[in-house]
């Protein structure tokens, strides 16, 4: 599967992922201590909508395009308020022609004390990440493979914050990555939390993470799933999951509220499904 964020920007797949992303954040800066965000496949910070590769998929428009032309409930509205204010940050005129990638959402939600690590191993990506953040004292980036990043960079110096790996499945064994790559940086840092996206397709694959992931031995994991259909008879992106380690207390209470808001707006007619399952932990997490 080929996963470049230019093609998908902004698409179902962003959307859950970055409004799950936001929570996060939001929830760390309910404490006045700083943290650090580590983001391991940056990407370039920042797509153009009107860009060849978006506009040869349009996906952005059964998207974020979806979400800013609908009104949510007031719970739902407030929960998605921090990653839409980032989304039309980048927008000021109206509509949605450029769409913010993670490490451009998670600066917006930044405070002054709170630093962000932006790593990106293809060298377009990263130079135009390194042009995006010049300047910002606030702001790391670097030129690395970032499933090395999940070792060399762990913990960081805050001793507090989260670790977002979102690899593109360019290449096969993604899934064996993230299980392999999860279980060395939690041993450097089994404090921080770890979100994990990944691609619901291959329903084999995903089935076999999910048992591995089980089998690591991590205390706390919560397993996030939203399809916007139900299996397709040839191999499609379907939906997708994101994996989180040490989850804030709050979040399964708010992603009962966001989840079947976003289902109802960014589901197929045939109908999509949600569900968080708690993989590990004291709890059991339900519909």
């Amino acid at each position: 599967m080929n996963y470049r964020h230019a093609y998908h920007a902004g698409n179902f797949a962003d959307v859950v992922k970055h409004a799950v992303l936001a929570r996060i954040v939001e929830y760390l800066k309910r404490k006045d201590k700083a943290f650090r965000v580590i983001d391991t496949h940056a990407g370039r910070g920042t797509y153009d909508l009107t860009s060849v590769e978006a506009q040869k998929t349009g996906e952005w428009q059964a998207g974020i395009g979806r979400v800013l032309e609908h009104t949510f409930r007031p719970d739902a509205a407030a929960l998605l308020a921090p990653y839409l204010e980032a989304v039309r940050a980048l927008n000021p005129a109206g509509g949605v022609k450029r769409y913010p990638g993670s490490p451009s959402i998670v600066r917006h939600l930044l405070r002054k004390q709170d630093r962000l690590t932006a790593i990106e191993m293809h060298p377009e990506d990263a130079a135009a990440l390194a042009k995006l953040f010049a300047g910002d004292i606030q702001t790391r980036v670097i030129e690395l493979d970032g499933w090395l990043s999940l070792g060399a960079h762990m913990p960081p110096k805050e001793k507090r914050g989260m670790v977002l790996v979102d690899p593109p499945f360019e290449v096969a064994g993604e899934f064996e990555r993230l299980v392999g790559g999860l279980g060395k940086a939690h041993r450097r840092w089994p404090g921080g939390i770890f979100a994990l996206w990944y691609p619901i397709k291959d329903r084999r694959a995903v089935n076999a993470f999910r048992t591995a992931l089980a089998e690591t031995g991590i205390a706390k994991i919560t397993d996030i799933r939203f399809e916007i259909r139900p299996a397709s008879a040839e191999p499609s992106l379907d939906g997708s999951g994101m994996v989180v380690v040490n989850p804030p207390f709050s979040l399964k209470a708010e992603l009962d509220v966001l989840l079947p808001a976003l289902s109802r707006v960014l589901s197929e007619p045939a109908g999509g499904a949600w569900r968080v399952v708690e993989i590990a932990g004291e709890q059991k997490a339900e519909d």
